[in-house]
């Protein structure tokens, strides 16, 4: 990883207006003072622009910037990554279910977009893994998604993941018949987007590979599969196909990839098989699913023996994040978004 640059000024002016905005250059603003904000012990430095006299802090870059209660965002994080509901967080913090839900997502926006910028470029010879898990929206009968997920087989860095629709299956009770009849005359019938999520997720892998690598793939026995990774890759990619019914224990190949769809249902309490903590609306998980791939690969180890992370391992990182370097500096700026080892005089990498 590239040392971080030491700079004692904003990376640009927050006004969208203001040349300095898209060019700045070196020196385009200077300090102009401090104020102390209630819920920090240090006080926030200010600047003014040279170009159109727009004064800002250093609280702009901040991910908690004009946030309510931004001392809760990390016990919010805390709890949500362990799996606890809204209404349970809401409890235990003294804030609204609402609250927590609309800060939740602020979150989960900005750790999926931080996973996307903190992934690098795999070396040639790394095995991936790929699977589904089956879950729901709103009503187990009649609206069931699917969420492929992608990994590195070795150190079990998930590298992208997303939901999508299909149509119901399985047992088919009156009582369901009824419900799914009724579901399809008030929305339609439901469509199998499996193939589309999983090109989704094979596409974000494709563009982490560099053109010429050898890779391979280990998957189970859905016909689907073969094509797809055909159509991201190209042909010759070697893909071992394993039975879904084989034991899952350490001897399968593709345990890593079963563990870490077990850890996405017991850290995400809407991916549970019965549960309360149910996902109302498919993009909300999109989300969170990214949140929880951060987590997993930037702040956790790969295994409780491990000291390393996921992303320590294949070099993206020098060492795990904390809750609060997760939490630091805004990543919705684009070029400009700040590294989140950045140290207070640092914005970029």
């Amino acid at each position: 990883m590239e040392s971080q640059p030491v700079v004692l000024f904003p990376p640009h002016c927050p006004n969208e207006a203001c040349e300095a905005h898209s060019d700045p250059s070196e020196g385009f603003c200077h300090k102009i003072g401090f104020y102390k904000p209630k819920h920090r012990a240090h006080p926030v430095q200010r600047y003014l622009c040279k170009h159109c006299g727009r004064s800002f802090s250093r609280q702009t870059f901040r991910l908690d910037y004009c946030d309510n209660k931004p001392w809760q965002n990390v016990r919010v994080f805390d709890m949500v990554s362990s799996g606890v509901g809204y209404r349970q967080i809401a409890r235990k913090i003294g804030m609204t279910p609402k609250n927590v839900e609309m800060k939740t997502r602020k979150i989960a926006r900005h750790l999926g977009q931080l996973h996307l910028r903190l992934m690098g470029q795999f070396e040639s010879g790394r095995t991936f893994a790929f699977d589904e898990l089956e879950t729901f929206e709103q009503c187990r009968s009649t609206k069931p998604l699917t969420v492929p997920i992608s990994i590195d087989q070795e150190t079990a860095f998930i590298v992208d993941a997303c939901s999508d629709t299909i149509p119901p299956s399985g047992k088919m009770t009156p009582k369901r018949r009824r419900l799914i009849a009724a579901e399809r005359e008030k929305s339609g019938r439901r469509e199998n987007r499996s193939r589309k999520a999983c090109r989704r997720v094979l596409s974000t892998l494709s563009e982490h590979v560099p053109a010429g690598s050898e890779i391979a793939f280990r998957t189970d026995k859905k016909r689907t599969y073969p094509g797809l990774i055909k159509e991201a890759f190209g042909a010759g990619v070697p893909h071992t196909q394993i039975h879904s019914r084989r034991r899952r224990d350490p001897t399968n190949p593709l345990h890593r990839i079963n563990l870490t769809l077990a850890r996405a249902r017991d850290l995400m309490g809407r991916l549970r098989r019965r549960s309360w903590l149910v996902t109302k609306r498919r993009e909300f998980l999109d989300v969170h699913l990214l949140a929880f791939a951060c987590y997993r690969n930037y702040a956790e180890s790969r295994f409780n023996a491990d000291k390393e992370s996921p992303a320590q391992m294949l070099g993206f990182l020098p060492r795990k994040l904390t809750a609060w370097e997760l939490l630091s500096w805004r990543q919705d700026l684009g070029e400009w978004s700040i590294h989140p080892l950045a140290r207070m005089d640092v914005y970029r990498s």
